[in-house]
């Protein structure tokens, strides 16, 4: 490795990586294109749009971590200001997300504006080779931090029971992560923990956003024998379908899905991309005389 200049070809990019003298994994996310196509489905205030850059590389990076053979969702949601941030990526490397607001919004916007009683939740989506039923796994703990990062250090202390550190970082043209975790006793030397949290605390989220991988990692890591265990592509990509949104039809009820088509069509129209689906009125009656396609995914977004 080399810091002599800024390389970008990493960016949309998760890279895993380990440093073997100090027995501690990590992951680290850069997501440019990926999140500009995210955020010009919709116009968000600044605030919440840094905040949902956060999410979203959360998102990627807890991806990197876990075993997915599917998908990963991260939401945050509660009844203050901030109602939802959520973020979702796949095993295959492709992120959506989506933020959901009332005005007006406190200064400065941390997920204390969530409200008492709200909750973060992580779930995992995998889809078993040859199966047909997803396996579904979900995470939840109460949503007490000052800080994106700060919340979602409680949660992995909390189910995982390793130290872990998390630096997030977003503005309107990039979002980025790094996340560093202690491995079990016995890997790594006895003082790698406190020596990596030290150079890990020199980090600001300028430098997350603007440097490549490859000079972050150096700059930071370089005598702790980085050992890169994986590379991969990042996009943005929905999954919506017609299929699940005719599961989506389906929840609502036969009177409600009826009343949406009164005009002789209903048009649904996916948050995440702006893709629209038109339904007939026969095509909504069919709906409810024939069985379910069990999309998979097809939860609606609470």
């Amino acid at each position: 490795m080399s810091d002599s200049q800024p390389a970008v070809a990493d960016r949309d990019t998760l890279t895993r990586f380990m440093l073997e003298r100090s027995g501690v994994r990590g992951v680290l996310v850069h997501l440019d294109e990926t999140w500009r196509n995210i955020l010009e489905r919709s116009p968000y205030p600044t605030a919440v749009a840094q905040k949902l850059g956060e999410t979203c590389a959360a998102a990627a990076l807890f991806t990197g971590h876990a075993k997915v053979e599917g998908r990963l969702s991260v939401q945050l949601r509660g009844t203050g200001a901030l109602r939802t941030l959520f973020a979702e990526c796949t095993s295959a490397g492709t992120l959506r997300g989506i933020a959901r607001y009332e005005e007006p919004l406190p200064e400065p916007l941390t997920p204390r504006a969530f409200g008492e009683g709200s909750l973060l939740a992580i779930t995992i989506e995998n889809q078993p080779v040859g199966g047909r039923e997803l396996q579904r796994y979900q995470g939840l703990v109460d949503l007490a931090a000052d800080q994106m990062a700060q919340a979602f250090e409680n949660y992995f202390g909390q189910s995982e029971q390793l130290p872990t550190r998390l630096l997030l970082a977003a503005d309107g043209e990039r979002a980025a992560g790094l996340m560093l975790q202690q491995l079990p006793e016995g890997h790594g030397d006895t003082d790698g923990w406190r020596r990596n949290g030290a150079l890990f605390d020199t980090l600001g989220p300028g430098e997350l956003l603007a440097l490549s991988g490859e000079t972050l990692l150096w700059r930071l890591f370089h005598e702790e024998q980085v050992r890169i265990l994986q590379q991969a592509p990042l996009s943005f990509a929905c999954s919506c379908s017609r299929a699940r949104v005719e599961d989506v039809l389906r929840s609502l009820g036969a009177e409600e899905s009826r009343a949406s088509a009164e005009s002789g069509m209903a048009e649904v129209h996916c948050d995440f991309c702006g893709q629209g689906y038109v339904f007939s009125q026969e095509q909504i009656e069919a709906l409810f005389h024939a069985p379910e396609a069990n999309a998979p995914g097809s939860e609606r977004l609470q």
